[in-house]
């Protein structure tokens, strides 16, 4: 236990005889770490402290040797040391701490409690501190302790108790029906299940109205609503909720009743509500021949408020796009706006609004399904196309079509059909009909020897009947066509062949006759285009626009004594009448008047008048090009005291004027004068 090397025992050989000539060696386990031998005497000691626990015993083997020579004198010998056990390791709890559960209210038993009733809604946990001793607890003996949690456990041992004895919740008239109005719960101090609650409405005056069911996460009671709510029926209401454990312990049932009663009030406010029909679907029926504006059926809506506001009616258009229908805004009569008709629509779905004529936002929707009632006016027709054919080889008798009719009426009592050939075709050689009676007709042959070449098609009109009333008839036409058949009686080809005929020629002549004649018309069209276009008005193409190019001319005219050449006493003189441009292939629309002759004004006003009626006349000349383009005119004027000074009308004029005083105006009037004057130099006497 010490530090100091502890004696364990000692070696001798009987040829030792003191004298230092022998020396000791030890091996084996521990030796020279925790065993060592004094080589001289053979000592053994123990260095450290030994265990045990850790190791029992030990096994050494010992040898005496010459101390000169180093060998051997007696054989090696093996010995055991054994350590012996002391006390000391105190006991130990190898699992702790500890922890336990032990039920609460649990009786004395192997495990004791130190207090009867021991409540774990008071106290749930105690910590307990174990010792252990061994030795039997006697003197020098060694200890160990450890700790020991012991839980409660919950019993159901306390009932549920609401904290209040009643309650009251005010909730809107209006709250849709499952809604939530309330939550409550009653408190209960176990936990888990035994803590799990259930409500149930015990008594009052909202059975039927609400429920309560339970949340089992929170374990509150929830109130919610099944029917909808109305202020003016009824205000309030008073339910007995009982809350009781889901499951008791009937140990615990002498401490009272597990359950608990409490008193809900729901008041139930007012508020504005829309208009309400007096039923939520109105069915009508009406004849598809109902004059437009009669009546088809009445709604009726009311404000469901104390102040009982008025109602105004109409139609949500997005349920009648056509407008069939009209309702009256304060009666709620609805009447017909259109012809109806069964067979497009037979029954219309429309929502009427009803809505307060002092709040229009509070807006009731009833619904309105009417019914379309049939009358006879669709007259019956074929049930299909149908594609009939006669054999040139079919006997007479043989039924070569059979033949059904539909009818887009819908009598109540079914359709009745009649079939019949109509009073032309009664009386033809070719086919007859034979009503079936069952709504079906056959068609049959009167003769044999059809042939293609002579008809390839027939026409048989079919009169059909309906059984309405009053009933209504119609013609249809059945196209039969004649084909050449097999000898099953089977269609192989229904086209008519090419045959000679009488006069000789073949399909193949006329065809050619044919393209002759088309060739023919289509170079007469061609030569009347090309002379239309060259009696159309000048328009000039781009290839002559006159805008873009420049024409040359060789003509040379003649100067001032060219009298013959050009006529421009027209655009000189004002007064001559003009001429008006018509066009010869339209009726003129527009006569042109003679303008009045103009009287000595200003120079300026009459070439402005000039420019106008010449602007008049182009605008209305039908042959004038359909573009801007630039006119030229010679207009000299009038009122001039010398009037016109052009040679090209002097020839011709048989006025008495003395030009003599041209003479006096210069040399560049030598030549008029000489033109116009009356002495012998005038080149004209």
């Amino acid at each position: 236990m010490g530090s100091d090397p502890l004696y364990v025992g000692k070696l001798h050989s009987d040829v030792d005889k003191g004298d230092g000539s022998i020396k000791y060696i030890l091996s084996g386990e521990g030796a020279s770490s925790i065993f060592i031998i004094d080589e001289n005497t053979g000592d053994i000691h123990a260095t450290k402290r030994l265990d045990r626990e850790e190791q029992a015993y030990y096994t050494l083997r010992a040898q005496a040797l010459d101390r000169l020579t180093n060998k051997p004198v007696e054989p090696e010998s093996e010995f055991v040391i054994k350590i012996q056990d002391i006390n000391d390791n105190e006991p130990k709890f190898l699992d702790g701490p500890y922890t336990a559960g032990v039920p609460e209210m649990s009786p004395v038993g192997v495990i004791k409690t130190a207090l009867p009733n021991m409540d774990r809604e008071a106290k749930d946990q105690y910590l307990l501190v174990i010792q252990a001793k061994d030795m039997v607890g006697q003197n020098g003996g060694l200890s160990g302790t450890t700790s020991v949690t012991v839980t409660l456990t919950d019993v159901n041992d306390n009932p549920p108790r609401f904290p209040r004895r009643s309650y009251q919740y005010n909730v809107p008239e209006s709250l849709p029906v499952a809604s939530v109005v309330a939550r409550i719960k009653a408190a209960d101090a176990d936990i888990g299940a035994n803590a799990e609650m259930e409500y149930k409405i015990v008594d009052g005056d909202g059975f039927g109205i609400f429920k309560i069911s339970v949340d089992k996460d929170s374990q509150e009671g929830i109130i919610t609503i099944q029917k909808d709510l109305d202020f003016e029926a009824k205000t309030s209401y008073t339910l007995r909720i009982e809350a009781a454990n889901r499951d008791a312990d009937p140990r615990f049932l002498s401490l009272g009743p597990f359950s608990d009663t409490t008193t809900v009030k729901i008041i139930v406010e007012d508020v504005d509500e829309p208009p309400v029909f007096s039923s939520p679907l109105y069915p009508m029926e009406v004849s598809e021949a109902t004059q437009v504006g009669n009546i088809i059926g009445t709604v009726a809506a009311h404000d469901p408020d104390s102040s009982n506001s008025p109602v105004r009616y109409s139609i949500d258009r997005n349920t009648d796009l056509e407008r069939y229908f009209n309702i009256d805004a304060n009666s709620g009569v609805i009447t017909t706006a259109k012809s109806l008709d069964r067979e497009t629509n037979a029954v219309h779905n429309i929502t009427v609004l009803a809505m307060e004529s002092q709040n229009p936002s509070q807006v009731g929707r009833g619904y309105v399904a009417i019914t379309i009632l049939d009358i006879n006016d669709n007259a019956p027709e074929f049930a299909m196309d149908y594609e009939t054919t006669v054999c040139e080889n079919a006997q007479p008798g043989q039924v070569i079509q059979k033949i059904s009719a539909v009818d887009k009426d819908e009598p109540s009592n079914g359709h009745q059909f009649y079939f019949s050939l109509t009073a032309d075709a009664t009386n033809n050689h070719n086919f007859s009909l034979k009503d079936n009676k069952d709504n079906t007709a056959s068609i049959l042959t009167r003769r044999n020897g059809f042939r293609r070449q002579e008809q390839s098609v027939y026409y048989l009109p079919v009169f059909i009947v309906d059984s309405g009333s009053p009933s209504l008839s119609s013609t249809n036409t059945l196209t039969i066509r004649v084909c050449d058949c097999d000898a099953d009686g089977v269609a192989q080809t229904c086209n008519a062949e090419a045959y000679v005929l009488p006069a000789g020629l073949s399909t193949g002549a006329l065809i050619a006759i044919l393209a002759c004649v088309l060739t023919l018309l289509v170079l007469i069209l061609l030569i009347v285009t090309m002379r239309r276009r060259k009696k159309e008005p000048l328009i000039f193409d781009e290839e002559r626009d006159i805008r873009e190019n420049i024409v040359r001319y060789d003509d040379e005219g003649g100067g001032e004594e060219d009298t013959e050449a050009f006529d421009m006493a027209a655009l000189r003189n004002l007064n001559v009448l003009r001429d008006t441009k018509t066009r010869r292939d339209v009726t003129p629309e527009i006569q042109f008047l003679s303008r009045p002759t103009f009287k000595s004004i200003p120079d300026n006003v009459i070439f402005r008048e000039f420019i106008w009626e010449r602007l008049k006349e182009a605008d209305i000349d039908p042959c004038a090009p359909p573009y801007d383009s630039l006119q030229t005119y010679a207009f000299e004027g009038n009122g001039s005291v010398a009037e016109s000074l052009s040679s090209l009308d002097s020839i011709s004029s048989n006025s008495d004027q003395n030009y003599d005083y041209l003479s006096d105006w210069g040399p560049r009037f030598k030549r008029l004068a000489d033109m116009y004057g009356t002495g012998p130099e005038s080149l004209y006497s």
